[in-house]
């Protein structure tokens, strides 16, 4: 009996070099966008001790840096 494939992969193996680099692309720009939903989300729901201020800050860094921005807010304040 054949194992069923969720997830197939097969089709990576195929890609020319421009695709590969537009496959990464989309991956890093998922990611990015998470990262800075994840830190707006966090800085104005959970975050209440911040000043206006900071929030904002905050915020601009998200949408400008997304994924380093969202690593020094882990390290700054989710630790």
């Amino acid at each position: 009996m054949k194992e069923a494939n969720f997830i197939n992969l097969e089709f990576i193996k195929h890609l020319s070099k421009e695709d590969e680099m537009a496959l990464l692309q989309t991956v890093l720009y998922v990611v990015a966008v998470l990262c800075a939903i994840w830190v707006i989300y966090d800085v104005l729901t959970k975050n209440k001790r911040l000043s206006t201020g900071l929030k904002v800050l905050w915020i601009v860094c998200a949408i400008l840096f997304s994924i380093i921005t969202a690593i020094v807010y882990y390290f700054v304040y989710k630790r």
